[in-house]
């Protein structure tokens, strides 16, 4: 039986063949080893709610390294140091996930939406905190409110406040505006730390992440 965390889970889907998990940590198992097993499972811990759920079909394991593709803003226009960011997004028809969101009507899906105000937010706290941690994932949303749609062809400036950065955890408020309309906005809270936190044999995941994160910033910094 193969038990798997909230905390290793990024997301689920269905496809044809067999379940597919997205994980933020790649687990110590081969793929071809997983489909073999008989007694599969899903454990869910998170917000005072427990379940799990035995999965009859084979399974398929792919890491965040492999699915993590998409990059949610272009630009970073300004940044105050732990205060506030402002970055932008231009949405091109050539996105792939627009062939199915929708066929007839391409429009950015409104949780692609509330990750341009996340990933704005992240690169607050990296900026802040001198790139200290590895991972920075979205810990809670509240009162995510989407207004319209955002179209190919359209640019979204998303501007995002800091209410509190601490060690491990950060608080924001934060809204898209497109052609002088609010397009979502949103209240949330980051969760910050290294994968060597809990297992010292990750320090050089780590330690890549970062380095990857400083090139990507310097990108999308103009630095």
């Amino acid at each position: 039986m193969l038990l798997l965390s909230d905390k290793q889970i990024f997301s689920c889907a269905q496809d044809d063949k067999f379940p597919v998990v997205y994980l933020w940590i790649p687990l110590r198992l081969k793929p071809d080893s997983v489909k073999q097993k008989p007694d599969l499972r899903l454990r869910f811990r998170g917000n005072g709610i427990k379940s799990e759920k035995r999965l009859e079909k084979p399974l398929r394991i792919t890491t965040m390294a492999e699915t993590m593709r998409f990059i949610l803003i272009d630009k970073i226009v300004s940044l105050q140091s732990g205060k506030e960011i402002k970055a932008v997004k231009s949405v091109s028809l050539a996105e792939e996930y627009l062939a199915d969101h929708f066929p007839a009507f391409p429009v950015l899906p409104g949780v692609l939406l509330l990750e341009g105000l996340i990933e704005s937010a992240s690169w607050l706290v990296r900026e802040a905190e001198n790139f200290a941690h590895s991972m920075i994932l979205l810990k809670q949303a509240r009162n995510v409110k989407y207004r319209s749609f955002l179209a190919p062809g359209s640019q979204i400036e998303y501007a995002v406040e800091a209410k509190t950065i601490e060690e491990n955890v950060s608080s924001f408020i934060g809204f898209g505006l497109s052609q002088g309309q609010r397009i979502v906005e949103a209240r949330f809270g980051l969760r910050h730390f290294n994968l060597a936190d809990e297992d010292s044999a990750m320090a050089a995941v780590d330690a890549k992440v970062i380095e990857n994160m400083k090139k990507r910033w310097k990108i999308l910094s103009c630095e």
